[in-house]
């Protein structure tokens, strides 16, 4: 009798301390904002367009152009891409607009937005990769970009 009064007695012991139990969150301390490009910008822009115009018609060969793709709606916030395009390429790219309402998106923002913005520099094109965990963040980016690809006259 005394030892299922014992076995009873620490089994409850064991599940009070089990479910009291408090993690740490190690990635707290880490989080920082993305940075604003991977690819310096030259400061020469000769036309600029914001979200839903198109700055020029057609796509232009030579000189600089920073076009701004219409902000997509995502289910955590907007996301909007930059580009800047130079003799027919895309020279660099940028996140003006981006989920960043908790620190939860600020974590995953900071290391999926660079990440994009590479992809898009390389790919030269919407053709990216999503990134593992940021899966709403990419498809409001890839959107975005195809947008302001569609403004450059590249897509």
């Amino acid at each position: 009798m005394r030892r299922a009064v014992f076995a009873i007695l620490s089994t409850i012991a064991g599940l009070v301390l089990l479910l009291t139990f408090k993690t740490q969150n190690p990635t707290t301390p880490a989080l920082t904002a993305p940075p604003a490009a991977i690819s310096p910008s030259t400061s020469t822009s000769t036309g600029s367009s914001s979200s839903g115009s198109s700055g020029s018609s057609g796509s232009s060969s030579s000189g600089t152009k920073t076009l701004t793709g219409t902000a997509a709606d995502t289910r955590y916030g907007p996301v909007q891409v930059q580009i800047t395009v130079s003799n027919g390429k895309v020279t660099a790219a940028t996140s003006p607009q981006y989920p960043s309402n908790d620190p939860r998106d600020d974590e995953i923002n900071s290391y999926a937005i660079p990440e994009l913005n590479q992809e898009a520099t390389a790919a030269q094109s919407a053709q990216i990769d999503t990134i593992s965990g940021a899966t709403y963040t990419s498809e409001g980016y890839i959107t975005s970009l195809q947008s302001a690809l569609d403004q450059a006259g590249l897509s």
